[in-house]
């Protein structure tokens, strides 16, 4: 991001802050109102408030009062108020942008105002957390203003039953996980019946650690899968042959884009042993797919750190919070490949059914808005993907944190000792030190340096959401000393025990620098919470995992000119400037792959809203048979054009393929021989009362609620079927999209061409499936059979 960009929102988030500061002397003006008022009065204002907005006042209109409303009603339930700035975050969120507010700041508090004015329209409000036991506390705390104002708050958990997640839904406020609401998103688009359908739609949602969730979790889309009895022999020869491949010789491997190719060499081999003449051929994308995936499971995935292996499973990391994620699989066979890789036992292969990236699952919402302490080094992509300004909020007290500079060693060993010197050092003292880390693996390792140095500390593994929490809010009693993965515990508070303040307080430690400059800032925040006294420091070394991602001819131009001291503490060139240039290198590359993510899929989305369109008139027409019939003459005139093009002439047609292809989709009054050398004219002149009998039992589908019934069932059975096959055929063309950058067209350009041509062939396949099995359940199908003999 470039500096004059950054100035200029700095200005621009410095000006919205003064026009928002008015606001806030208005709300800070009706305090003593408010404060008059009974319970019940208070209630009566929040229905008064309802009425404003359905009467045509605006939410600008009403939001002083709102704001007003909620600061009294959160004294009087949960003994807390509103800070100025705190009225100025809630501000920016109901303008739907992004306030950035440094950690132990209030955020939680700051959404209870947006939620409430948002809440006002009757169409549900979306408070999405990172976990779900954040989830259930801010359920728990903040509903209690909201309730106690006479809205209803819901709760939305992975566990809940279709009735209670129904519940949640209709409720005026809805608590839950980003990937919880994405993925009932999609399976309210599987669903046979209207009422199996748990949400209302997407009209307000109030993201708390926004970018955590916008940006981090955004390089994977949400799927929906199920076993496809893909062959498991063949994931275990692959990873067999793979583990012999050398970097260099069989394979190319781009840690940064997380690619491995192979070279020349590794395609001999691999054709040689499955005797294929070539093995990018189309006869062979299965193979192919499956020796990608085992490539990628060697060489890529890392145990311990993208996974783990627990009881003879593979559980998944993930890599921004550490924590282990139940229930979670990698799709198109990644899953099984890691589990040949690690010699377990092969479960069967998912198959995706539905799917949507994070992005586009979010850009559905009327309003987005969020709040995190580290949006601004972000702010361009905000603006680029999801049309969010960052508007940067004033802390409440004066920040009185101290930052070092980095301390860069050669080696992990000389970086694990000097940490754990400082370590040693600092919590002597009785300051408490808390260790931010960005693998399990390397959390262990660290560990082990301090057990030899005789340093008491808390191993964070994140077993659990509540216990993580608990373990992260005593990180800062006297002397306590905690390693934590990543940013393990965000959304909780580091309260300072007795004395710790006048000791210094809280001392972070960063092991390595994350993958983002967000990450760091994240890990820093952890201290100096409300104007607490406290300090971070980044301790790394030239061995660190950010490294290996670095493009290894630019490292070692840099390593030949480098100098270090005795203890390994690299001196010149200056290493902070280097290590910046690393992460914002690698930085960029992450940004370019979410780019790449949504070039291809926002095509894909146009297509899967086009689906659910259908799906949902499918499933809420009282009238199915207009539907029917539109799509049985659109099926109609395709057959006709398909095999009766206007650029050949009625001899080249081929007929015999017209009469059978139109015998399968209805019944027929007329042999193929009659319709031969015939003007296109002609054939439909003759085909017209077979037709017209058609549409006319079509037409009277909705008459009988058993037919109805079934055709409905067979719409939806195979317009799935159809969406889930293209969705295969979509990831075959996703996978090979890399080779198409060595030719001269643009690859995406390519990518929207096939998969526009899929798509519409899809379609096609669909609705002539549909209407050879509807003429079998159609009223009259005797009486037509009988014209027909």
């Amino acid at each position: 991001m470039s500096i004059i960009y950054e100035k200029y929102m700095e200005l621009r988030s410095k000006n919205q802050i003064k026009k928002l500061h008015k606001i806030v002397e208005k709300i800070n003006a009706l305090e003593d109102t408010y404060k008059g008022l009974t319970d019940d009065q208070l209630r009566m204002k929040t229905s008064a408030l309802k009425e404003s907005l359905q009467n045509g006042k605006s939410m600008e209109d009403i939001r002083p009062h709102a704001f007003a409303l909620v600061r009294e009603a959160a004294k009087r339930t949960i003994k807390q108020r509103h800070y100025d700035v705190q009225l100025i975050g809630g501000l920016v969120l109901s303008e739907g942008n992004i306030s950035q507010m440094q950690t132990g700041e209030g955020k939680t508090l700051v959404a209870s105002l947006p939620s409430f004015l948002f809440a006002l329209h009757g169409k549900g409000v979306h408070v999405i957390t990172s976990n779900e036991y954040l989830a259930k506390r801010d359920f728990e705390l903040i509903g209690q203003i909201h309730r106690f104002l006479g809205l209803e708050v819901g709760l939305n958990l992975s566990e809940m039953d279709t009735e209670e997640k129904k519940q949640a839904y209709q409720c005026d406020i809805t608590y839950g996980t980003g990937n919880e609401f994405g993925f009932d998103y999609l399976r309210d688009h599987m669903v046979n019946q209207p009422s199996e359908k748990v949400q209302r739609g997407q009209a307000f949602a109030i993201l708390d650690e926004i970018d955590s969730i916008l940006i981090d979790e955004a390089r994977t889309p949400l799927i929906i899968a199920n076993k496809s009895g893909a062959s498991i022999e063949l994931f275990e020869i692959t990873s067999m042959i793979v583990k012999s491949f050398k970097k260099g010789e069989e394979i190319e491997v781009d840690l940064p884009s997380r690619q491995v190719h192979l070279t020349e060499k590794g395609i001999e081999r691999i054709e040689k042993t499955f005797g294929v003449d070539n093995l990018y051929s189309s006869d062979h994308q299965v193979l192919f797919h499956y020796i990608n995936q085992s490539l990628q499971a060697e060489f890529i995935l890392r145990r311990d750190v993208d996974y783990i292996v627990k009881e003879g499973k593979i559980e998944l990391v993930d890599a921004f919070t550490g924590r282990v994620m139940d229930g979670r699989n990698l799709s198109h066979g990644l899953h099984q490949a890691i589990e040949a890789k690690e010699g377990l036992e092969i479960n069967e292969e998912n198959v995706t059914q539905a799917t949507v990236t994070v992005q586009n699952y979010f850009r559905m919402y009327s309003i987005l808005s969020g709040m995190t302490g580290s949006a601004i080094p972000a702010q361009k992509e905000f603006m680029d993907i999801y049309y969010l300004d960052v508007v940067e909020i004033p802390t409440n007290r004066p920040k009185r944190r101290k930052d070092e500079p980095d301390l860069i060693y050669q080696t992990l060993n000389q970086k694990y000792k000097r940490i754990a010197d400082e370590v040693k050092h600092i919590s002597e003292t009785g300051r408490p030190v808390l260790i931010g880390t960005t693998s399990i693996h390397q959390s262990e390792m660290l560990s082990a340096y301090l057990k030899k140095a005789n340093v008491t500390h808390q191993l964070l593994n994140a077993k659990t959401e509540e216990q993580e929490a608990k373990l992260i809010a005593m990180a800062g009693q006297q002397g306590q000393v905690t390693i934590s993965t990543n940013m393990a515990g965000r959304g909780t508070d580091i309260l300072l025990g007795e004395g710790v303040a006048k000791l210094g307080g809280l001392h972070i430690i960063g092991t390595e620098r994350h993958e983002s400059e967000r990450v760091d800032m994240q890990l820093r925040g952890r201290a100096g919470r409300q104007g607490d006294p406290g300090s971070s420091q980044f301790i790394v070394s030239l061995e660190d995992d950010l490294l290996n991602q670095y493009d290894d001819e630019e490292l070692e131009k840099w390593l030949k000119k480098m100098k270090a001291d005795e203890t390994g503490l690299v001196i010149s060139p200056d290493p902070r400037k280097f290590m910046d240039k690393v992460q914002e290198t690698i930085e960029n590359q992450h940004f370019s792959g979410r780019v790449h993510l949504l070039k291809l899929e926002d095509h894909l989305d146009q297509q899967r809203k086009a689906i659910y369109g259908i799906r949902n008139t499918l499933l809420d027409s009282e009238e199915l048979s207009s539907s029917l019939i539109e799509q049985f003459r659109t099926v109609y005139q395709e057959t006709l054009d398909e095999l009766c093009p206007p650029n050949k002439t009625p001899e080249e047609w081929d007929t015999p393929a017209l009469y059978m292809k139109l015998q399968s989709l209805f019944p027929l009054s007329t042999d193929a021989a009659s319709l031969a050398g015939r003007e296109r004219e002609d054939i439909e002149d003759m085909l017209e009362k077979d037709v017209n009998a058609y549409l006319l039992g079509l037409s009277k589908v909705d008459e009988d609620e058993s037919i109805a019934q079934q055709a409905r069932s067979f719409s939806l059975s195979l317009l799935d079927q159809a969406w889930i096959a293209h969705l295969d055929v979509m990831d075959e063309l996703k996978e090979g999209i890399h080779l198409r950058s060595y030719g001269q067209e643009d690859p995406y350009r390519l990518f929207q061409l096939e998969s526009h041509h899929s798509f519409e062939e899809m379609l096609k396949e669909y609705r002539h499936a549909l209407f050879a099995k509807i003429q079998f359940i159609l009223p009259n199908t005797q009486e037509m059979e009988g014209i027909q003999s």
